[in-house]
């Protein structure tokens, strides 16, 4: 075994079952790591100096193949069911070999990491994959160690990457032949089967919001952040798809992060050390500031080009609607360091209403926002997922239900706790459909989006009057700055009134279905905030 690159003295990775491998390649830089991809044909440079990259068969999270390795540790801990799917601890080792023994004969990238941008909270990462760009990718997304730093770094948790390794159903007990199990003992996670980047992002989510919740008192949330001129921290909560990325990059204020983070009794600090944006249909003139983060050392997943040439065609969705692109967060100008934020003033909810049935912006009571949070009301986007080829309406408790391994109320309690004791103010943000339902409507223009967060933001929907939605009970500015009247009103877009009420009362009662598995846990003021229909209806 040959090895390279800057590495701790003390790190082995022999002892991990690797001792076969052909090259192991230490913390090489992010250039190097493109380079390694150009040698081994494994991507392109596009025009714009990123790396374009394919991941494969997938191109989006597989997230019932996903799996908890059930254990003494995980076994009343971890809230079993659709969403976290336990597996045979027997067959963990096994499946193990089998996947280091693949191994043998490769080249492998290691690289050393962290997640948290609050030192006290850090969690050591180290990723070993058989693509230079996966391990480019973790460099890019988590947070990047300073050279003196990683001649002593020891890793909390282990991930090991090999989309080329294959597992048997019916012997290693996975539901295909790709897979992500977390072994939250061993502090291990092993992906194969997928060259999809997100799982290695998000099996480190998962690992987080499991950690962090129960023993550090610190709410791990799916939600982006930024920080005004004078301190003020905003938090965007929203499944992908809903705006997260798009919405928390703002010109006027520091970005704190995009996806990830945690809140602490000293505020808001993000997970990751990077972005992963989606791509389809990116323009300058809509979303400047990840147009321009796309420079050498940004990766391009399952782009196209136009014909001829290497200029990066955004609308091209041969592979995936879900095109995206990492890149380090410094690469947004007005990110701030370190990544951290205070105590948020306001807290927006993003859903993607393919119903076209929720007012653009709405103001929370308490109430509505702990029914809303455990509702995680939106809809899945084309491409996201595997096999999600247009929008489909689902409930995804906490904005994040996929990657959160305790019980639900877990994070919803500890949410409602901070909002009442920092008396924070929650917006629920309809970034989905307006004049009609998917297929007859259209997307909410991003400029209404921005020009109503604004508005909240300075202050300006403190001053104007609200009116009362009849079926969902929430509250609606009539007037907002830089957006016409008739939006604020979903009714009033609609050319087809009685079709609009048959709708909104036919989302409510999928509501309120949704909801019966938390009533007897709910309290009386959560209760109260269910959507109302009509004893006729």
């Amino acid at each position: 075994m040959n090895e390279s690159g800057t590495k701790n003295p003390a790190a082995d990775i022999s002892k991990l079952g690797l001792s076969k491998v052909n090259n192991a390649f230490w913390n090489l830089s992010q250039t190097e790591l493109a380079e390694k991809t150009i040698q081994l044909n494994l991507g392109v440079f596009s025009d714009t100096g990123a790396l374009s990259i394919k991941t494969g068969e997938f191109t989006g999270r597989a997230p019932k193949d996903k799996f908890i390795v059930k254990d003494a540790k995980t076994n009343n801990t971890v809230h079993w069911g659709d969403v976290n799917l336990a597996y045979d601890e027997n067959k963990f080792q096994p499946l193990y070999d089998k996947l280091v023994a693949y191994m043998g004969g490769k080249d492998v990238f290691i690289k050393d990491a962290r997640a948290c941008a609050n030192d006290q909270y850090r969690l050591n990462v180290r990723v070993i994959s058989e693509l230079p760009w996966a391990t480019m990718f973790a460099g890019n997304m988590f947070i990047r160690p300073s050279a003196e730093e990683l001649k002593t770094f020891e890793p909390d948790w282990l991930v090991i990457h090999a989309p080329g390794f294959h597992a048997d159903p019916k012997i290693d007990g996975t539901r295909q032949h790709n897979f992500a199990v977390l072994n939250f003992t061993r502090k291990i996670i092993i992906i194969g089967g997928t060259g999809y980047t997100g799982e290695i992002k998000k099996g480190i989510f998962t690992v987080l919001n499991y950690w962090l919740p129960q023993e550090r008192n610190v709410l791990s949330m799916h939600c982006s952040a930024n920080i005004g001129k004078h301190g003020d921290t905003a938090v965007f909560f929203g499944l992908s798809g809903t705006g997260k990325t798009t919405l928390s990059a703002d010109p006027n204020r520091g970005l704190i992060g995009d996806d990830e983070h945690g809140w602490s009794d000293d505020g808001v600090f993000n997970f990751e050390g990077g972005c992963y944006a989606k791509c389809i249909d990116l323009t300058e003139e809509k979303e400047p500031e990840i147009f321009r983060a796309i420079k050498f050392g940004a990766i391009l997943e399952n782009i196209g080009f136009y014909p001829g040439t290497r200029n990066v065609n955004y609308g091209d969705i041969k592979l995936t609607e879900n095109t995206r692109v990492s890149y380090p967060i410094e690469y947004i100008d007005n990110a701030v360091k370190p990544s951290t934020g205070g105590i948020p003033k306001n807290i927006f909810f993003l859903t993607c209403d393919a119903f076209g049935v929720l007012p653009p912006i709405s103001k929370l009571t308490p109430g509505q926002a702990m029914y809303w949070f455990l509702s995680g009301y939106t809809a899945k986007v084309a491409g996201t997922e595997a096999g999600i080829t247009e929008p489909k309406t689902t409930f995804s408790t906490c904005f994040g239900a996929p990657f959160l391994p305790l019980n639900p109320n877990t994070y919803a309690n500890m949410l409602g706790e901070r909002m009442k004791k920092y008396n924070v103010n929650v917006w629920l943000v309809n970034t989905g459909w307006t004049a009609g339902s998917y297929g007859v409507g259209n997307r909410m223009k991003l400029s209404y989006t921005r020009a109503m967060i604004t508005a909240v933001l300075n202050g300006e929907l403190d001053k104007v009057h609200y009116d009362i939605h009849p079926v969902f009970g929430l509250a609606y500015p009539n007037a907002c700055p830089n957006v016409p009247i008739e939006v604020l009103n979903p009714r009033n877009t609609w050319a087809d009134k009685n079709a609009y009420d048959e709708k909104a009362i036919d989302l409510a009662k999928q509501f309120n279905k949704n909801f019966e598995k938390f009533a007897a846990t709910a309290s009386p003021e959560t209760l109260v905030a269910a959507p109302k229909i009509p004893v006729n209806a």
